[in-house]
Protein backbone atom coordinates (compact mmCIF):
# COMPACT_ATOMS: atom_id res chain seq x y z
CA UNK A 1 0.00 0.00 0.00
CA UNK A 2 2.83 2.43 0.75
CA UNK A 3 4.38 1.74 -2.64
CA UNK A 4 1.08 2.50 -4.41
CA UNK A 5 0.62 5.75 -2.48
CA UNK A 6 4.21 6.77 -3.25
CA UNK A 7 3.72 6.00 -6.95
CA UNK A 8 0.56 8.08 -7.15
CA UNK A 9 2.24 10.98 -5.36
CA UNK A 10 5.29 10.78 -7.66
CA UNK A 11 3.05 10.69 -10.73
CA UNK A 12 1.06 13.71 -9.51
CA UNK A 13 4.23 15.70 -8.87
CA UNK A 14 5.61 14.70 -12.26
CA UNK A 15 2.44 15.86 -14.01
CA UNK A 16 2.56 19.20 -12.19
CA UNK A 17 6.21 19.79 -13.03
CA UNK A 18 6.09 18.57 -16.64
CA UNK A 19 4.95 21.83 -18.26
CA UNK A 20 7.71 23.77 -16.53
CA UNK A 21 10.40 21.18 -17.16
CA UNK A 22 10.08 21.17 -20.93
CA UNK A 23 13.34 22.28 -22.47
CA UNK A 24 13.69 25.97 -23.10
CA UNK A 25 13.36 27.11 -26.67
CA UNK A 26 13.73 30.43 -28.40
CA UNK A 27 10.79 32.31 -29.81
CA UNK A 28 11.08 33.91 -33.25
CA UNK A 29 12.27 37.11 -31.58
CA UNK A 30 15.13 35.22 -29.89
CA UNK A 31 13.59 35.40 -26.37
CA UNK A 32 13.50 32.20 -24.30
CA UNK A 33 10.17 30.45 -23.89
CA UNK A 34 8.83 27.12 -22.69
CA UNK A 35 6.95 24.38 -24.44
CA UNK A 36 7.39 22.73 -27.80
CA UNK A 37 8.21 25.01 -30.74
CA UNK A 38 5.11 26.38 -32.37
CA UNK A 39 2.77 25.62 -29.45
CA UNK A 40 0.08 28.26 -28.88
CA UNK A 41 -2.99 28.42 -26.66
CA UNK A 42 -6.33 28.55 -28.47
CA UNK A 43 -8.77 30.14 -25.96
CA UNK A 44 -9.92 33.64 -26.78
CA UNK A 45 -11.82 34.92 -23.70
CA UNK A 46 -10.14 36.17 -20.56
CA UNK A 47 -11.97 33.64 -18.39
CA UNK A 48 -11.02 30.74 -20.69
CA UNK A 49 -7.40 31.87 -20.92
CA UNK A 50 -7.19 32.21 -17.14
CA UNK A 51 -8.69 28.74 -16.66
CA UNK A 52 -6.36 27.20 -19.25
CA UNK A 53 -3.09 29.06 -18.65
CA UNK A 54 -3.09 30.70 -15.20
CA UNK A 55 -5.41 28.82 -12.87
CA UNK A 56 -3.14 25.79 -12.47
CA UNK A 57 -0.70 27.90 -10.45
CA UNK A 58 -2.68 30.94 -9.29
CA UNK A 59 -5.69 28.73 -8.37
CA UNK A 60 -9.40 29.20 -8.99
CA UNK A 61 -10.46 32.63 -7.83
CA UNK A 62 -6.86 33.89 -8.11
CA UNK A 63 -6.10 33.05 -4.47
CA UNK A 64 -2.54 31.86 -5.17
CA UNK A 65 -0.79 28.94 -3.49
CA UNK A 66 2.24 27.95 -1.45
CA UNK A 67 3.77 24.49 -1.66
CA UNK A 68 6.41 23.34 -4.09
CA UNK A 69 6.67 27.01 -4.97
CA UNK A 70 5.02 30.34 -4.19
CA UNK A 71 2.31 31.39 -6.60
CA UNK A 72 1.19 34.95 -5.79
CA UNK A 73 -2.45 35.70 -5.16
CA UNK A 74 -4.05 37.81 -7.84
CA UNK A 75 -6.94 38.80 -5.56
CA UNK A 76 -6.95 42.47 -4.57
CA UNK A 77 -3.43 42.72 -5.96
CA UNK A 78 -1.99 46.25 -5.99
CA UNK A 79 0.78 45.11 -8.39
CA UNK A 80 -1.87 44.90 -11.10
CA UNK A 81 -2.71 48.62 -10.86
CA UNK A 82 -0.42 49.62 -13.75
CA UNK A 83 -1.42 47.46 -16.71
CA UNK A 84 2.12 47.43 -18.08
CA UNK A 85 3.35 45.33 -15.14
CA UNK A 86 1.15 42.23 -15.64
CA UNK A 87 1.69 42.49 -19.41
CA UNK A 88 5.46 42.40 -18.84
CA UNK A 89 5.16 39.43 -16.46
CA UNK A 90 2.92 37.38 -18.79
CA UNK A 91 5.11 38.07 -21.83
CA UNK A 92 8.54 37.72 -20.20
CA UNK A 93 7.92 35.65 -17.06
CA UNK A 94 9.19 36.49 -13.59
CA UNK A 95 11.18 34.32 -11.18
CA UNK A 96 9.33 30.97 -11.27
CA UNK A 97 6.70 32.05 -13.79
CA UNK A 98 7.63 31.09 -17.33
CA UNK A 99 7.34 33.52 -20.24
CA UNK A 100 4.27 33.03 -22.41
CA UNK A 101 5.47 35.31 -25.23
CA UNK A 102 5.50 32.56 -27.86
CA UNK A 103 2.32 30.81 -26.72
CA UNK A 104 -0.06 33.78 -26.42
CA UNK A 105 -0.60 36.38 -29.11
CA UNK A 106 -0.89 40.08 -28.31
CA UNK A 107 -4.69 40.01 -28.16
CA UNK A 108 -4.70 36.99 -25.82
CA UNK A 109 -2.20 38.62 -23.45
CA UNK A 110 -4.29 41.81 -23.35
CA UNK A 111 -7.48 39.80 -22.83
CA UNK A 112 -6.19 37.70 -19.93
CA UNK A 113 -4.49 40.69 -18.28
CA UNK A 114 -7.72 42.71 -18.52
CA UNK A 115 -9.65 39.75 -17.09
CA UNK A 116 -7.31 39.46 -14.10
CA UNK A 117 -7.33 43.23 -13.52
CA UNK A 118 -11.16 43.35 -13.44
CA UNK A 119 -11.86 40.17 -11.45
CA UNK A 120 -10.80 38.59 -8.14
CA UNK A 121 -11.56 41.82 -6.24
CA UNK A 122 -9.50 43.93 -8.67
CA UNK A 123 -11.26 46.95 -10.17
CA UNK A 124 -8.66 48.37 -12.55
CA UNK A 125 -10.73 49.44 -15.54
CA UNK A 126 -8.07 51.08 -17.72
CA UNK A 127 -7.83 48.28 -20.26
CA UNK A 128 -4.57 47.26 -21.90
CA UNK A 129 -4.61 46.72 -25.65
CA UNK A 130 -2.88 44.42 -28.09
CA UNK A 131 -0.79 47.46 -29.10
CA UNK A 132 0.37 47.82 -25.48
CA UNK A 133 1.46 44.18 -25.54
CA UNK A 134 3.26 44.67 -28.85
CA UNK A 135 5.20 47.56 -27.29
CA UNK A 136 6.10 45.40 -24.27
CA UNK A 137 7.38 42.65 -26.57
CA UNK A 138 9.58 45.05 -28.52
CA UNK A 139 10.97 46.71 -25.37
CA UNK A 140 12.60 43.47 -24.24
Amino acid sequence: MIHSSFSRRALAIGLLVLPLSLSAALAQDGKPTIGPPGFAFAPKTGADLYATVCQGCHMPGGKGAVGAGMYPALTNNKNLEAGAYPVHVVVNGLRGMPPFRAMLNDEQVATVVNYIRTNFGNTYTDAVTADDVKLARSAN
